[in-house]
């Protein structure tokens, strides 16, 4: 396919503005200091192929990443008139559960119910700041939830966009302005398709910070 010389302009803009905002390249190591030791729960019947890709994305950017043995989803976190799981509550009992793990850990729970936090309509996630423990829910990241053509690819770099996106926070990350950095707030499944997999520049020199 040819290109014409507007596109190739653009195209070079947007590459400049990804370079500039100072994400990092997908699917490495953001730092290599950052040797983080990450246990994936299983919440529910998921995918095994899709937790295994999972795994090996997470190893590659932090360091270590396990599956761990699979939980059944609380009762009590589920809210019949919203047929949903109140993610406060799947938090809280994904830390019980699993309270003996060392410290060091980060435990990510990882479900395809569909969560929803108070006020807001739904949530792909959630996390403990600068604690050990998160949530996502791979509900709304299939295309087939809207409606769409399945599509694997896509669905599973949402799932990593989040899974990071959550573990960031359990190692204090807050949310970035950057809409490109995988710690930018996805308010829209919009957001989690345009940023990144990876921390920016800034943040990782924000949590470096003494």
């Amino acid at each position: 396919m040819r290109w014409n010389s507007p596109f190739r302009y653009f195209l070079v803009v947007a590459i400049l503005i990804q370079i500039t905002m100072g994400c990092l390249p997908s699917s490495r190591n953001p730092d290599a200091s950052m040797n983080i030791s990450i246990l994936i729960i299983p919440i529910g019947d998921l995918n095994p192929e899709d937790l295994e890709y999972l795994r090996d994305e997470l190893k590659a950017k932090f360091g270590d990443c396990i599956i761990g043995d699979k939980t059944q989803m609380w009762s009590g976190a589920y809210n019949p008139q919203r047929e949903q799981y109140l993610s406060g509550v799947v938090l809280q009992r994904l830390s019980e559960l699993h309270s003996n793990i060392a410290t060091e850990v980060k435990v990510l729970g990882v479900t395809e119910e569909d969560l929803y936090s108070t006020g807001l309509n739904f949530v792909f996630g959630q996390a403990q700041l600068s604690g050990q423990y998160a949530i996502i829910s791979l509900k709304r990241l299939d295309p087939a939830f809207y409606g769409m053509v399945p599509n694997k690819g896509i669905f599973r770099h949402r799932m990593v966009k989040e899974a990071v996106h959550e573990l960031g926070h359990t190692l204090g990350f807050q949310h970035c302005p950057n809409k490109y950095c995988v710690m930018h707030f996805s308010n829209s499944l919009w957001d989690t398709d345009v940023k990144e997999d990876s921390f920016c520049k800034w943040c990782l020199a924000r949590i470096k910070r003494p």
